[in-house]
C-alpha cells in the first residue's frame, strides 16, 4: 500500500506534486501547531504596511483543519490539477503555472477591491484563505475544457462535465458552506477561459501569453521518436514508383 502511494506521488507532474506536498504540509504543520495561521492568512493590511508579502502565498496553502472537507479539496486538488497538467498542459509546464499565478492574482484583487465596497466589505472580509477558491477554479476550467465527458455525483445521478462546478456548489450550500467560496473561483476561472481560450479565437490576439522567464524555468522537452541504430532508409527502387 505504501509502495503504491509512493508511486503515485512520483507519477504526478511537477506543479501539482510541489502545491499537493506545500498544502499538506502547511495544513499539517498548523494542525499540530508548529505553524500559527495566523500568519498565514490574507491580511492586507500587513501586506502593505508591514511588508509581510509571503501571505499573498501562504493564503493559498492552508486548507484549514484536518477533516472530510480537507480530504474533499486534497481529491480534488490533486485529480483536476494533475489532469490539467498532464492532458492539457502537457508539454507546456511554464502556461499550467502561469494560469495559476493568474487565478491567484484574479482572486487576490476580487476580495482586495470587494473589501472596499460598502455592504460587502464585511462579506469579504471573512474570506482570509482562498485555496478552496484555487482549487474550485481549476475544477472549473478543466470542466470548460471537456464539457462532454459523462460524470455520477455519488452515485445519485449523472451529469456531462460542464455542470461539474454548479453541482459542487449545489452540494456546498447544502452542507452549510459558504457559497461565495465556490463563487470567487468560478469566476477565476472563467476570466481565464476566456481570456486563454474563447478571446484569442475572437480576435487572434493573446493577452494571457505566458512571460518569457517563466518558459526559461520550464523548458519543454522536445519530442524525440526512437529509431533503430545503424538503419538506412534507401529509395524505394525505381520500377516499384511506375508500378500500375
Amino acid at each position: 500500500m505504501a509502495q503504491a502511494v509512493e508511486e503515485w506521488y512520483k507519477q504526478m507532474p511537477i506543479i501539482t506534486r510541489s502545491y499537493l506536498t506545500a498544502a499538506v504540509i502547511t495544513t499539517v504543520g498548523c494542525s499540530l501547531d508548529i505553524i500559527s495561521p495566523y500568519n498565514l492568512y490574507l491580511n492586507p493590511t500587513l501586506v502593505v504596511k508591514q511588508y509581510q508579502y509571503w501571505r499573498l502565498v501562504t493564503n493559498f496553502l492552508y486548507f484549514r483543519k484536518m477533516d472530510l472537507d480537507f480530504m474533499f479539496h486534497m481529491f480534488f486538488l490533486a485529480r483536476y490539477c494533475k489532469l490539467l497538467e498532464e492532458n492539457s498542459f502537457r508539454g507546456k509546464t511554464a502556461d499550467f503555472l502561469y494560469m495559476l499565478l493568474f487565478g491567484a492574482s484574479v482572486l487576490t484583487g476580487i476580495v482586495l477591491i470587494g473589501g472596499m465596497i460598502p455592504y460587502l466589505s464585511a462579506s469579504f472580509a471573512k474570506i482570509i484563505f482562498l485555496s478552496n477558491s484555487l482549487t474550485f477554479m481549476m475544477v472549473y476550467v478543466w470542466s470548460k475544457q471537456n464539457p462532454y465527458i459523462h460524470m455520477s455525483f455519488l452515485g445519485l445521478f449523472t451529469f456531462t462535465a460542464a455542470y461539474l462546478p454548479w453541482v459542487l456548489l449545489g452540494f456546498s450550500i447544502l452542507v452549510g458552506a459558504s457559497a461565495w467560496v465556490d463563487l470567487l473561483g468560478m469566476i477565476a476561472g472563467h476570466a481565464y477561459y476566456f481570456l486563454a481560450e474563447v478571446y484569442p479565437r475572437m480576435t487572434n490576439r493573446h493577452p494571457l501569453k505566458t512571460p518569457s522567464f517563466l518558459t526559461a524555468l520550464f523548458a519543454d522537452e522536445p519530442v524525440v521518436v526512437a529509431r533503430p541504430e545503424n538503419v538506412r532508409f534507401a529509395p524505394a527502387p525505381f520500377d516499384e514508383i511506375h508500378q500500375d
